[in-house]
């Protein structure tokens, strides 16, 4: 089983976590041609099924161990994903990859902001959503709303993910919950993607989302499960806060997308606000996870 191999992964486990987040954000960035040859959603459909495919070898789900209880919230694990990914691709199809990650990222924010018990740490999820309003710079009129929107549908759907992955618990190991949800994930982006994708599907639009499903989710779930395993869950997602500067600086290098000074001030704030968010939080054992934010700690 792949969770016995993580444990040997080398190096230390802050490095693992931010490969992780490069392999996340490089899937994104070179997800753009992609999407000009079949679409948001196709893209996002091919993407994870090939992820599936590649995760069902990796890491069979395990059947067995669902109940009938179970199948409702796994189920709306994996809708919640493909309409994330969907919605995500659509986005950086409008809007730069940075900013639609920094957008996105007030999604599990305001989840791990709510789940603290802290009145306080709700400024945080304000924090970002200034810096999100700096980085758009919207009185420059010039502001791509459906880009928005999308970035705001992937954050809604990436916070509704998060607490369905906490009624799951700690019932299913990560690679467990990744091999039952994606297939779900998968048949969810087909409704839209299948339409899009169709008549411009072949070998080499194959072998692409091949590739791009190697890093994301598989590359970047193996390092993010071997680096939770030797590290606490705050420290994890302290270091995930920095996504949103990792698309940037990605952006900027494989898109050519030049921010501007008040870009840079706004991806500052939201990475300040994502690292914040995650103080005082503890666990006895690492949360599972499959995406930028663990599940937030509960108090003791």
């Amino acid at each position: 089983m792949i969770a016995r191999h993580l444990i040997t992964i080398p190096g230390p486990p802050w490095l693992l976590a931010i490969v992780a987040i490069f392999a996340i954000q490089l899937a994104s960035a070179l997800s753009v041609p992609l999407i000009e040859m079949v679409g948001p959603g196709g893209s996002a459909w091919l993407r994870l099924s090939m992820g599936t495919l590649l995760m069902i070898l990796l890491a069979p789900p395990p059947l067995r161990s669902v109940r009938r209880r179970d199948v409702p919230v796994l189920l709306g694990l994996g809708a919640a994903m493909g309409m994330t990914t969907v919605a995500f691709l659509a986005a950086i199809e409008r809007i730069p990859l940075g900013t639609a990650v920094a957008i996105e990222f007030l999604g599990p924010l305001t989840v791990a902001a709510v789940r603290s018990g802290s009145l306080r740490a709700m400024a945080w999820p304000v924090l970002a959503l200034i810096g999100v309003v700096v980085l758009t710079e919207p009185w420059k009129g010039e502001i791509n709303l459906a880009g928005v929107f999308f970035a705001l549908l992937a954050g809604i759907g990436w916070g509704a993910y998060i607490v369905l992955l906490q009624l799951v618990g700690d019932r299913f190991t990560g690679a467990g919950v990744l091999s039952i949800t994606l297939p779900v994930a998968a048949v969810t982006a087909g409704t839209i993607g299948v339409p899009q994708a169709a008549g411009h599907i072949d070998l080499r639009v194959v072998l692409i989302a091949l590739g791009l499903a190697s890093l994301a989710p598989v590359v970047q779930f193996v390092l993010e499960l071997a680096a939770l395993r030797r590290m606490t869950a705050t420290a994890f997602g302290t270091l995930m806060a920095l996504e949103p500067a990792a698309a940037l600086l990605l952006g900027l290098i494989i898109l050519a997308q030049m921010p501007t000074l008040f870009q840079y001030v706004g991806i500052a704030l939201v990475v300040l606000a994502g690292a914040a968010a995650q103080r005082g939080g503890r666990r006895d054992r690492p949360p599972v996870t499959t995406g930028p934010i663990p599940i937030p700690a509960e108090k003791p």
